[in-house]
């Protein structure tokens, strides 16, 4: 009797047991299609422009008046959003403005901030022609302009402390309600730094804010989401903030306490 091996049977499965016929072939299951983005990612990515142009085109009278809606929310996002940006560069300073323009500041609270945190001030101790510290200056220059929402002042280091040596070049010490938060003694004086380890540490001192998404809500990342996301700057600040705690560096120093001294400008010298 002849037998067919494509056949589903109890036989054939006692043949395919025992190596007589070949195993049964399996039939590539067929990928289910992408699921259809959401109407908030859509819209997301839509400057309020778009938004405009979208809504006129629109015959549904519910979706319109959601996207107007949602484009007036965006509007109003925006406007809020270049109230707070109250900075953008490096502010120059000098030791007699120290304490209007960085402790005194760094208590202020941004237009709307609910959580009255203060603002983020890294001031910025330099001196011209040390190589690590003109490196930072650019870095500082770029992270400025990038979160405008923090403020960022640059003084020449003696200047700031009195016999400051090269050694401690470049300081930065970070402020926020008042208080120092951290200090970075020497950056880059170990090893070259990159400018992601220098911002993923001010976000993680709470200098620098995280970026938030068209309506303002602080932007988070989805496990399932990580492999297409690991260009993106978040992703890059993580890795590098993981990075930089892994070696712990000797030269950050933690939050001062408050009866350590009662001079701003003594900095455990």
């Amino acid at each position: 009797m002849a037998v067919n091996p494509n056949e589903d049977t109890e036989f054939n499965d006692a043949l395919r047991k025992y190596g007589i016929i070949p195993p049964k072939e399996t039939i590539p299951s067929t990928p289910s299609p992408p699921s259809s983005p959401k109407l908030q990612d859509v819209l997301d990515d839509l400057t309020p422009e778009e938004l405009k142009e979208l809504g006129e085109d629109i015959t549904d009278d519910d979706l319109d008046r959601d996207i107007d809606s949602y484009r007036r929310q965006r509007l109003a996002q925006e406007r809020l959003q270049q109230k707070r940006a109250r900075f953008g560069r490096v502010y120059p300073i000098g030791r007699d403005d120290y304490t209007r323009e960085v402790t005194e500041a760094s208590k202020i609270d941004e237009e709307g901030d609910e959580e009255e945190k203060g603002t983020g001030v890294i001031c910025f101790l330099y001196k011209d022609g040390i190589l690590r510290s003109d490196r930072t200056s650019e870095h500082i220059q770029t992270l400025a302009s990038r979160y405008p929402h923090s403020k960022f002042v640059s003084i020449v280091g003696n200047k700031c402390i009195a016999d400051l040596p090269d050694s401690r070049i470049p300081m930065l010490i970070i402020y926020r309600k008042g208080e120092i938060r951290n200090q970075l003694i020497a950056w880059g004086a170990d090893r070259e730094r990159q400018l992601e380890e220098l911002e993923a540490l001010l976000i993680l001192c709470g200098a620098l804010d995280l970026p938030r998404g068209p309506l303002g809500q602080r932007r988070t990342h989805d496990a399932d989401d990580s492999e297409e996301e690991d260009d993106d700057t978040s992703s890059r600040m993580r890795s590098a903030a993981t990075s930089t705690n892994a070696r712990a560096p000797k030269n950050i120093r933690g939050q001062t306490k408050k009866d350590d001294s009662d001079s701003e400008f003594e900095f455990d010298m």
